[in-house]
């Protein structure tokens, strides 16, 4: 491992248990400890009016708050649910090589979530491709890297400096303790996924390949309710979402928000059978077990919001939610029985609701689904960095990269004609 200064020294644990709990969090979520209640009273707003931010600038706010604010998927009981649960082990090809730099006190100062992979399942940022072309050409892509959070698209510091890095010395300190962690196992390459762009661009200057792609997000302008938001759309997608609304309550169907000691075993039994039916249908097999449920709701169920519809006091469908300092990300969903417009309600509709009524400043929904824009959530970019080993095959990559970052700018540009709302319409002269 490269040397770091002042007596600090880098080391590899397989194991989140062999990290203290204080230790990580200082690193993953400074400032923001862990017993912070996020749930207990709404907060309103921002007030929306003149100091609402324009288009050009919502985006690089959200990147600024996302290299400061709470994230829950970067805490320790997050990731040691994981691990614990059997769902992220060496058996499911997730061992843990997560990077760790002691200070001159002997306590961690600088972390970096990692882990040594045979496939490429969970990630959400595809490479089967690259895969594929290596092993033709003869060479053997896996083992690799994966600085990420296991099965988790969500935007966050991958980079977790804890304390002042004004020159960004632990940053770089990881970055090439990754590289080179990367030569001593043999891996092929380490992909850093869903940082956050100013770690995109360190980890660039650093000799890592820059990568970008799109997700859909809700962003608050200060909205005081939901209501406020869609008068700030076009009026034939006001009536849609209305409409959308009525229907997915019809016929008695009623939405509880549960959270902290709501959470029960009976309500995660509910929810899991959600769970496994749409993991089933759609990827053939759910990454994540009931197990790992019970744990994160008894660690850390105050930064848990689960939304379930009943009828009849039985409950038909829900989705997940974790709650960070300034956004809801929205993460599973899933059904029992077939309700118009029900996945719209849980998935979009309540969480723009819940969020502007608790101050957030977003709601991330998810990867993937353009379907969401008329929904009002805006295309947003996001940032991965790929280090990889042999120099030949990094060329060809590289001159893949560019091409794509160049239309992935093309496509955003394009989906954002297609927003619902007034400004963006008269903006593009319709």
């Amino acid at each position: 491992m490269p040397a770091a200064p002042q007596t600090a020294t880098l080391r590899v644990v397989s194991s989140l248990k062999d990290v203290a709990r204080a230790d990580w969090d200082a690193c993953a979520n400074p400032g923001w400890p862990s017993e912070r209640p996020l749930t207990s009273q709404p907060r309103p707003a921002p007030r929306r009016g003149a100091d609402t931010p324009d288009a050009n600038c919502r985006e690089g706010e959200a990147e600024l708050a996302q290299d400061t604010a709470y994230n829950p998927f970067l805490s320790h009981d997050f990731l040691w649910s994981l691990e614990e649960s059997g769902a992220a082990t060496r058996k499911t090809g997730w061992l843990g090589q997560h990077l760790v730099l002691d200070g001159p006190q002997g306590r961690p100062v600088a972390a970096m979530p990692c882990y040594l992979k045979s496939h490429s399942m969970g990630e959400y940022v595809f490479d089967h491709g690259w895969a594929e072309a290596y092993e033709r050409a003869g060479g053997q892509y896996y083992p690799k890297l994966q600085a990420s959070i296991p099965f988790t698209p969500v935007v966050g510091r991958r980079l977790l400096v804890g304390g002042a890095d004004a020159d960004g010395e632990r940053r770089r300190l990881l970055a090439a303790a990754g590289a080179q962690l990367t030569r001593q196992l043999g891996a092929s390459s380490l992909h850093v996924t869903f940082a956050t762009r100013a770690e995109w661009e360190a980890l660039g200057a650093a000799g890592y390949l820059k990568r970008t792609d799109q997700q859909f997000h809700f962003i608050n302008e200060g909205y005081r309710d939901f209501d406020d938001f869609l008068s700030a759309l076009a009026s034939r997608k006001r009536k849609v979402i209305r409409r959308e609304r009525r229907d997915a309550l019809a016929g008695g169907v009623e939405i509880a928000h549960l959270t902290g000691p709501d959470l029960t075993e009976s309500a995660w039994d509910d929810f899991f059978a959600f769970y496994m039916d749409t993991g089933s249908r759609k990827w053939g097999r759910p990454y994540l077990n009931r197990r790992f449920f019970s744990l994160i709701g008894e660690r850390m169920g105050d930064r848990i919001l689960l939304m379930l519809a009943r009828r009849g006091g039985r409950a038909i469908a829900g989705a997940l939610n974790l709650i960070g300092s300034d956004a809801l990300y929205g993460r599973y969903w899933g059904a029992r029985e077939g309700q118009p417009f029900l996945h719209f309600e849980l998935c979009y509709y309540q969480a723009i609701e819940w969020g502007i009524a608790h101050g957030l400043k977003r709601v991330e929904a998810g990867a993937q689904g353009e379907h969401k824009l008329a929904r009002g959530y805006r295309p947003t970019t996001t940032y991965s960095a790929h280090w990889i080993a042999d120099a030949r095959f990094r060329r060809a990559v590289a001159d893949y990269l560019g091409r794509e970052r160049r239309q992935v700018a093309r496509d955003g540009a394009a989906l954002a004609e297609y927003l619902p709302f007034k400004e963006e319409r008269m903006a593009s002269g319709e």
